[in-house]
């Protein structure tokens, strides 16, 4: 990939929602991957993009309007400014990422980048499991790709998903690495560790009540057709990933479920991931026995890290130059991460969404939700409960007051329409 992109004419402009940490990090590596470079920089905060751009020494204009904005990347110097929509215009744009961690405001500028046909690239896991099969199939009447992105775990999952797949293994479990797990942390009690890591402290929290890795995972399921075995997913506490063989019963598993998502807590390789294949060709167990891999007929496949940003740019790379995609929800709703109570919870509480005080986010699978529907996290912020809800209990949606104007709720129902109306389809069992 690095030579195809030196070898490019003109470079691949990238326009960007969102100057936290991860925004930071990709603004960063767009000035060093080779024919790519960042032109529109978005955020609600706008010190904070100023800040971000400062920080590398990115010239730069704080722009409000199209011609402004359009008029500062032609004399090559950075848009900055605060509507990602704005951004999502840029003419000169072939691709746009939405690097923010916005449910509500990505409703309504990612349709934005798709309809002005700029390929989009989302590094906001939460809107991408929220919308992503309907922006997937906008995108693609678009002509143009839309795509998860490479770094976060989903992702670097997904390569080590393909790389088994392609040496003809059955995939058994995609499997992620947690370091710790609080499902009651919150804003306040996360502090003294969000400091030290520099984070945002909802987003700290969302990583350390296992929403964010619920996400993450449904995202997998919904790109792969992969179950989870039990809401929330085992996640049992152990050393090292190769441990895996004796916490789970790997055939009764795959027997019951088929593939599957789930984790292990607490284990080395920290922050890596893991996949578990299948195979009982005597020829390839002999060989994997000698490679030292074991006996099977259940091999571990692991990744000792992910890199965030840093691994960002290939996924970019290949949408743009060839429209497709590393990850993208093929199956639909398959799972989704439903809201349950961090507390007990009165009539008339309101629940203040991802990375907050009320609820946290369990991942289950979509089919077993027909007859008490929970409430999906993506939707939580803002919402009203309308009886009372225990701590650990799930919360319904028929137990919540939401605005079914507003617009994420509206892209939620469209992607959950356009799911239940035409069946997605993986290109690879066709």
């Amino acid at each position: 990939m690095r030579e195809q992109l030196r070898a490019l004419d003109t470079k691949i402009n990238v326009a960007m929602a969102g100057a936290g940490a991860m925004g930071r990090g990709l603004l960063h590596q767009c000035t060093v991957t080779p024919a790519v470079r960042c032109v529109a920089l978005a955020d609600i905060d706008l010190e904070a993009a100023i800040d971000c751009a400062e920080a590398k020494g990115v010239p730069y204009e704080v722009v409000s309007d199209l011609g402004s904005l359009n008029d500062c990347i032609r004399k090559e110097k950075l848009a900055v400014c605060q509507d990602a929509a704005l951004a999502a215009r840029a003419e000169a744009a072939d691709v746009f990422i939405d690097a923010s961690n916005a449910i509500q405001d990505a409703a309504r500028f990612c349709p934005v980048a798709l309809e002005h046909e700029k390929h989009l690239v989302m590094m906001n896991a939460e809107a991408d499991l929220a919308f992503g099969p309907y922006l997937m199939q906008r995108a693609a009447e678009q002509g143009v790709t839309y795509a998860s992105c490479d770094g976060d775990q989903h992702g670097v999952i997904k390569r080590l998903v393909d790389d088994l797949r392609l040496w003809g293994f059955d995939l058994v479990m995609a499997g992620n690495i947690k370091g710790y797990l609080d499902r009651y942390a919150n804003p306040t009690s996360i502090i003294p560790e969000a400091d030290k890591r520099n984070l945002d402290y909802r987003m700290c929290t969302a990583y350390t009540d296992g929403t964010k890795l619920g996400v993450e995972m449904a995202l997998l399921a919904n790109a792969l057709d992969l179950e989870t075995p039990v809401p929330g997913m085992h996640g049992p506490r152990a050393d090292h990933v190769q441990e895996v063989h004796d916490l789970f019963d790997l055939g009764v598993l795959w027997e019951k479920h088929g593939p599957v998502v789930d984790y292990i807590l607490g284990a080395e390789p920290d922050g890596g991931v893991f996949a578990v294949g299948y195979c009982e060709d005597p020829y390839q167990q002999r060989m994997m026995e000698y490679y030292k891999r074991g006996d099977g007929p259940f091999y571990i496949f692991y990744r000792p890290y992910h890199l965030c940003h840093v691994e960002a740019m290939e996924a970019i790379a290949t949408a743009v130059l060839e429209d497709r995609s590393l990850l993208q929800p093929e199956y639909g709703h398959v799972a989704d991460v439903y809201a349950y109570a961090k507390t007990d919870l009165e009539p008339g509480d309101e629940l203040d969404g991802i990375g907050g005080y009320a609820c946290y986010g369990l991942i289950e699978n979509c089919a077993n939700q027909n007859d008490a529907p929970g409430l999906p996290i993506t939707l939580a912020q803002d919402a009203r409960v309308t009886t009372k809800i225990e701590k650990d209990e799930k919360i319904p949606a028929s137990q919540v007051e939401l605005d079914n104007d507003r617009a994420d709720v509206r892209l939620h129902n469209q992607s959950l329409a356009l799911c239940q109306s035409r069946p997605m389809e993986n290109s690879l069992s066709s």
